[in-house]
């Protein structure tokens, strides 16, 4: 059962931490829930992650809805950083495809960042061992990914 005023609990938390932090990260899952309604109420921005396949990349246009939704009802400061394209293939045609299609169904709207997360088993192994990618792969091609990513948000 859901309360009225659930989705601005966590905004409460987040407000007492900001004193403390230059930036607080959520991560969601990738499914609207209540915790992802939480999430967006209580950010100032949002960086929209979708891997390269048909699903997610459908799934962008909803969120798009749910944000606008929140944007208008709860918290109007919302904003939107960009699309994140994550386990991308450049082997594969579809992966390919799906990336040019992000980037023009986007274009002059939404910024789609530059650096795309390539898909590698790396993830899943450092996941498995409990450690960052940084300290389970570094140097590798995801590694440098998120260097990459980090450096495009904070210079952009």
């Amino acid at each position: 059962r859901i309360e009225t005023g659930s989705e601005r609990i966590l905004s409460e938390i987040v407000n007492q931490a900001k004193e403390h932090y230059d930036y607080i990260l959520i991560d969601t899952s990738p499914s609207l829930n209540i915790l992802t309604i939480n999430a967006l109420c209580a950010s100032d921005s949002v960086l929209i992650t979708a891997d390269t396949q048909l699903f997610a990349i459908v799934g962008i246009s909803e969120l798009l809805k749910t944000i606008q939704k929140i944007k208008k009802r709860v918290n109007a400061s919302l904003t939107i950083k960009g699309i994140l394209l994550t386990m991308c293939d450049n082997r594969t045609n579809l992966s390919k495809l799906l990336t040019q299609q992000v980037e023009e169904m986007y274009q002059g709207k939404i910024a789609v960042f530059q650096t795309k997360i390539p898909k590698t088993v790396k993830v899943g192994e450092a996941i498995y061992s409990g450690q960052s990618i940084k300290k389970y792969a570094k140097g590798s091609s995801v590694d440098i990914a998120y260097d990459n990513l980090a450096k495009e948000i904070c210079y952009e």
